[in-house]
């Protein structure tokens, strides 16, 4: 092992040793922050925090022109688990841990590069990427800081990816009428009867969709996550709950998505549809009337600045 790789699985240790979680989400000023400031000497770091848990560093030396973004939240874990999620296990070719490749990993790489060199450099460390209530990004965007590129470290086997698929995630609510299931009427007006007659609906667009592309990136991606209502099997359910996410091509609109979406759904049946998180495609613009060029633009910008470190560029990212 060599002393760089040391160092870094010792810093991966001490990372994936904090439970940041999200959600829930209880994660404080302290902790992994006070962690990371002690291993950046030298640097001005602020520490922000943006309420329920989202909190972000910034950390500076010097007077860099490139951001480095990594987020330090994890999704939570589950009883798959066959040993303790915080505990790093360190195999001859893997290390195991909640969050060790998305994306901690990247944190202790950059911890332990910044202890390499004196040259400049900034990092931001975010803790809300992994649910649907996003913070830091976007105070830290109100800044309005004069960097000329951003690398967001995230899984990509260390290719820099030059697309992405955009994303939503979407609460929609459903109403019926309350009775016996033995009733005439009980196969139109339960809310979960409405709830899986848009389902069907949704996949076989979404199926429909499969021949779309974007550089190496096919179809739309979507899954169905959560669905809650009735009350039990001998009553007709009036109401239901529905929790779906869909992941757009760059060139697709994601407002005219969620219009055909809702429309599949019983006007009388609907009673609520809302939008709980959107983060955009790369390149930006893509989905835009008129914003293709524009969007080629910056992805060959991109393509000049990952050739220019000797990153490998893909157009495009698997997921």
């Amino acid at each position: 092992m060599t002393a760089l790789l040391d160092t870094t699985l010792q810093h991966l240790r001490a990372l994936v040793g904090f439970d940041t979680r999200n959600p829930p989400r209880a994660i404080g000023t302290g902790g992994i922050f006070d962690y990371l400031r002690a291993q950046l000497p030298g640097f001005d770091c602020r520490v922000t925090d943006h309420g329920a848990g989202a909190v972000s560093l910034y950390a500076v030396r010097g007077k860099p022109k490139i951001l480095f973004n990594v987020h330090l939240d994890t999704v939570p874990s589950s009883p798959a688990w066959s040993a303790d999620p915080h505990t790093l296990r360190v195999t001859d070719d893997r290390a195991i841990g909640l969050g060790a490749c998305d994306i901690k990993g990247a944190a202790a790489a950059l911890l332990t590069a910044a202890a390499q060199m004196q040259g400049d450099a900034a990092f931001l460390f975010t803790t809300d990427e992994e649910a649907n209530d996003p913070r830091c990004i976007a105070a830290f965007l109100a800044q309005k800081k004069p960097f000329d590129a951003v690398l967001v470290a995230e899984p990509t086997r260390g290719e820099a990816v030059l697309a992405h698929r955009g994303i939503s995630s979407v609460l929609m609510k459903f109403r019926g009428s309350a009775g016996h299931a033995s009733g005439v009427h009980a196969m139109r007006t339960s809310a979960l009867h409405q709830t899986m007659r848009w389902g069907n609906a949704a996949l076989d667009f979404v199926e429909a969709q499969a021949h779309q592309r974007f550089g190496g990136l096919t179809g739309l991606r979507f899954n169905i996550g959560k669905v809650e209502g009735g009350i039990k099997a001998n009553m007709i359910a009036p109401s239901a709950e529905v929790r779906f996410g869909f992941r757009p091509l760059p060139s697709m609109d994601i407002d005219q998505l969620h219009g055909k979406l809702r429309s599949l759904a019983d006007a009388e049946a609907l009673a609520h549809y809302e939008e709980t998180f959107r983060g955009p495609s790369l390149p930006a613009g893509a989905d835009l009337v008129g914003g293709v060029a524009q969007a080629e633009t910056q992805r060959l910008a991109a393509r000049d600045f990952a050739d220019a470190l000797g990153l490998p560029a893909v157009f495009a990212s698997r997921l």
